[in-house]
């Protein structure tokens, strides 16, 4: 197989134009192609399937964000062989092309009552301290960025892996899996209570949030009886 095979994408990947629209508002697009399919919108860029080459994905970087694209190369590069992450192929200009992965997100085993197994947090563990063990940080692994697949743990989105500090997001991730997912599992949550979740953390302190006490606050909010 030509080990390049996924530079077929890039005519197509050329018509496409990601727009950047704030630090936690996800990104637009722009431009048309019969052969490109969007699979995932982030903050930063978006995700493309070719349809002729269904077994890479591309993520398409907005220009404002191509520093993030160069880290993301460095951090894949460590991280080969590790089954926990995307296989790495290689870049383009603006786009980085990596395996298609299958799979819904945790967001999304929320949104659908989709049951997430221990195996998923436990695999994601592992994948942070292998992360460690390569020098790098495991930052920005929230609920979009973990896929289940087959009853295991995928991360996804390796690009701020270079920068210091801990976001904390997955620590009070794995808080709530243990303190509250017990009582919502395999339910359907309503799309706008997530994003109402979502943007209500976003407006907390990481570094000193309650998380009883959040979690307490949007019980009273959303599901009294």
């Amino acid at each position: 197989m030509n080990n390049e095979q996924w530079k077929q994408a890039e005519t197509a990947l050329a018509c496409m134009e990601v727009i950047k629209n704030g630090t936690n508002d996800p990104v637009t697009i722009e431009g048309e192609s019969d052969d490109l399919h969007c699979v995932g919108i982030g903050t930063d860029a978006a995700v493309f399937v070719y349809e002729p080459m269904p077994a890479y994905a591309y993520k398409l970087y907005a220009v404002e964000a191509l520093p993030k694209k160069e880290a993301e190369i460095k951090v894949y590069q460590e991280l080969i062989g590790s089954p926990y992450f995307p296989v790495f192929y290689g870049a383009g200009e603006r786009y980085v092309a990596i395996s298609h992965e299958s799979g819904l997100t945790l967001y999304d085993c929320l949104l659908y009552g989709v049951p997430v197994p221990k195996q998923v947090i436990e695999d994601v563990e592992a994948a942070r301290a292998f992360v460690r063990s390569k020098g790098l940080n495991p930052r920005d692994i929230h609920l979009k960025n973990v896929l289940l697949q087959e009853g295991r743990g995928k991360v996804l989105d390796v690009s701020e892996y270079v920068q210091d500090g801990n976001d904390k997001r997955w620590e009070h991730l794995v808080w709530a899996y243990d303190n509250v997912y017990p009582l919502l599992e395999g339910k359907k949550l309503p799309l706008w209570v997530l994003e109402a979740v979502k943007n209500g953390y976003y407006r907390l302190d990481p570094s000193s949030v309650n998380m009883q006490e959040f979690a307490d606050r949007i019980g009273r909010l959303f599901f009294r009886k």
